[in-house]
């Protein structure tokens, strides 16, 4: 029998186990959420850095438009002659023109009552032409010589857009305004795939808190903070989602738009119950949008059980190794006592202790290799996230090529294609640095030969150069000359100045191209023509988006484009008048050496 002083010890060490098994628990279930929420938060800080640069990307395209067409003289004519019906309807074909070349929704002319006057819907049924947008916040921006930024359902097309607005000025004075539409539809399904292959949900709310944007379609047009009556009138009154229904987003706890807690984490009501997300936010002040980014975090509570299970077995383990060195001790005490009398028993029992050691070995080998196993798992989080990105971008540039090639847009879509080849490429090379476990090295610009690079160049333009019967004069360094960047983008810029020299000397009868490059501080492409070079008024403007000189072809955007080539590879284009007459284009590259 066992006395009452051993029975209330053992039920000491039994409760006390218990307890620290319970603070085992707690503490695993504490550092697994925290550093799970840890390892989400950084990504999802990337996320959302990514949807802003994407939506920035998307819209600043459009935004210069308005304020470019402004300056066309027909609009303000158009403005000034309203009553004139042939004058309306060539700036009808004008705008209608123009919004298939920019792929804008809708492009519309507003007079000083806010009354469309013309727009490039004018021969659907839903055109704008006549109806009245004064009460848009963008005219009153734009009426009062701003450019203006809004979004809203149309009230004519019942299409989610977002506007932008620009006054058409005339002799100092605000004639009207003319407004490009930008539909969100595609923005939506292009931030819906980014979302779905980064395994978060997306949504989009303005300054009154109403979600216009998001990946799950049950969120949209639901706002973030209960509507009170009057909340549900001024959305009427304002007409900024048209006839459609605003509702209540069931979120819980209550989303608080002025105290936002360090770590958001709301349980949203969607299409298939309800779930909780981890909310990272951020505004977009020129929108006056806010972009949430919301993490599921139902995985990470889903690999709780495996946490908790593998830290309640260490525990126990290291309870159970406490408890056996304990005994053991006290055996030892016990064997030193009777030492003489129970030898061959003690022998026995060190035997079957160094028996109960091995096991005990083995097993902590195994919880060891569960460990590592446990990690390995971990990082295919990593694996899936680096891999997915590329695929979603795959399957974004793979939809757009299939549009490309539906409108004949053969070089853009062939530039599609290479660039996704270069992103299969970059999905090997993903799947070779995970394999041997090693940080991803950055990727390193190549370095070109310049000499090649004319070469294939002059390729291109020489039957064109023959046909028009020009003297080509190469004036070229006898040592080769490399350069940093992507050759194929420098030779696009080359194609384009030799391009527009040919065309500058139709005119004339001494017809000489001349390329030549020399090195100094910094490597110097110049080609000169001999053309009517370039009038002094025009010089500021030549690279500006849509400015052009020829009145039959191009939007003058090439040299536009150039430019920015030549910037990405860290150096410039300029254009001045040869004294000798014509035109001289001069680009600027850094240095590259061998090494």
């Amino acid at each position: 029998m066992h006395s009452p002083t051993s029975e209330r010890k053992r039920w000491f060490i039994g409760l006390l186990t218990l307890l620290g098994l319970a603070l085992t628990l707690a503490l695993s279930y504490w550092h697994h959420l925290e550093q799970g929420f840890a390892r989400v938060q950084p990504l999802a800080n990337r996320q959302l850095s990514e949807v802003i640069n994407f939506i920035d990307g998307a819209l600043i395209r459009y935004e210069s438009i308005p304020h470019v067409l402004s300056t066309n003289p027909m609009l303000a004519r158009a403005l000034e002659h309203s009553g004139n019906t042939a004058e309306i309807a060539a700036i009808n074909r004008y705008i209608e023109e123009i919004q298939h070349v920019t792929e804008a929704s809708d492009i519309y002319i507003l007079n000083n009552q806010g009354t469309a006057i013309a727009a490039s819907n004018w021969q659907k049924p839903y055109s704008f032409v006549g109806q009245n947008y004064a009460f848009r916040p963008y005219f009153n921006e734009a009426i009062a010589g701003r450019l203006g930024r809004y979004y809203a359902v149309g009230t004519a097309s019942n299409a989610r857009g977002f506007y932008f607005s620009y006054p058409v000025v005339d002799a100092g004075k605000i004639r009207g305004i003319i407004v490009v539409k930008v539909d969100i539809s595609d923005i939506e399904d292009q931030l819906t795939g980014l979302a779905k292959a980064g395994q978060y949900e997306l949504a989009i709310s303005g300054n009154d808190n109403v979600i216009f944007l998001a990946s799950m379609a049950s969120w949209r047009l639901k706002s973030l903070t209960p509507l009170t009556a009057a909340d549900q009138q001024a959305i009427v009154q304002s007409r900024r989602y048209a006839t459609r229904e605003v509702g209540s987003l069931t979120i819980r706890p209550p989303y608080d738009v002025v105290a936002q807690p360090a770590r958001a984490l709301y349980s949203i009501s969607h299409d298939d119950g309800s779930e909780q997300f981890l909310d990272t936010q951020s505004s977009m002040i020129k929108a006056g949008w806010q972009v949430h980014i919301l993490t599921p975090t139902k995985p990470l509570y889903a690999s709780l059980p495996v946490v908790m299970l593998l830290s309640a077995s260490v525990y126990l383990l290291l309870a159970l190794a406490l408890l056996f060195s304990l005994e053991r001790r006290k055996n030892m005490l016990r064997m030193q006592q009777t030492h003489e009398l129970l030898e061959l028993r003690v022998k026995e029992r060190t035997q079957a202790l160094e028996d109960t050691n091995h096991k005990l070995q083995e097993t902590q080998d195994e919880l060891i290799q569960a460990a590592k196993l446990t990690v390995i798992g971990s990082l295919s989080a990593s694996i899936n996230h680096e891999i997915n990105q590329p695929l979603a971008a795959l399957r974004s540039y793979a939809q757009n090529t299939q549009t490309l090639l539906q409108r004949n847009m053969l070089d853009k879509a062939n530039d599609n294609l290479g660039t996704i080849v270069s992103l299969a490429d970059r999905l090997a090379e993903i799947v070779a640095q995970f394999k041997s476990f090693t940080r991803k090295s950055p990727g390193q610009d190549k370095v070109n030969s310049l000499n090649e690079t004319l070469d294939e160049t002059l390729t291109i333009v020489k039957p064109e150069i023959d046909k028009q019967q020009i003297r080509l004069v190469l004036a070229l360094p006898q040592q080769p000359v490399k350069f940093l960047g992507d050759k194929v983008r420098l030779q696009q810029v080359l194609v384009n100045l030799c391009s527009n020299a040919i065309v500058a000397m139709q005119q004339v009868e001494q017809r000489q191209l001349t390329i030549s490059v020399s090195v100094a501080d910094s490597i110097c492409i110049q080609i000169k023509d001999s053309g009517s070079g370039v009038n002094e008024s025009q010089m500021e403007k030549i690279f500006e988006p849509y400015f052009t000189t020829s009145q039959r072809q191009g939007l003058g955007l090439g040299l536009s484009i150039s430019r920015r080539i030549i910037q990405s590879m860290n150096g410039s284009i300029s254009v001045a008048n040869a004294a000798e007459g014509g035109a001289e284009f001069n680009i600027l590259l850094p240095l590259c050496s061998e090494e």
